[in-house]
Order: C-alpha cells, then sequence, then structure tokens
C-alpha cells in the first residue's frame, strides 16, 4: 500500500472520530438542557395546575341565564 491512501484512510479516521465527538458532546448538551428544564418546569406547572383549578371551578358551577 502507498503511504498516500494510509494518511487518507488515517485522515478519515480522525475526521470520524472528531464527528462522534462533536454529536456525543451535543447529545449531552441536550440531555442536560431538557433536565434543567423539566425540573423547572415540574415546579412552574404545579403551581400553575392549582390556581387554573380554582378560577375554573366557580365558571362552571354557575348556571348562564
Amino acid at each position: 500500500m502507498s503511504t498516500t491512501f494510509l494518511k487518507r484512510q488515517k485522515e478519515m479516521k480522525r475526521l470520524e472520530k472528531q464527528r462522534e465527538k462533536a454529536e456525543r458532546r451535543a447529545q449531552k448538551k441536550l440531555a442536560n438542557r431538557m433536565g434543567s428544564e423539566s425540573s423547572v418546569e415540574g415546579a412552574d406547572s404545579a403551581d400553575e395546575g392549582t390556581s387554573e383549578t380554582n378560577v375554573d371551578a366557580p365558571a362552571e358551577s354557575e348556571p348562564q341565564n
């Protein structure tokens, strides 16, 4: 085999590893965002659910004339 072919193979393998590393980094970043957003949204949605139930209950029980 010629050295040019081997160099090309080595370069291709290096680029592939670089792409895989960038992909893992992006997935980890996304997972961290989703984890932090869900914990923040979970607290917010619990508060909103309570207030929505109290506001909607009287409106539904009142008959419209």
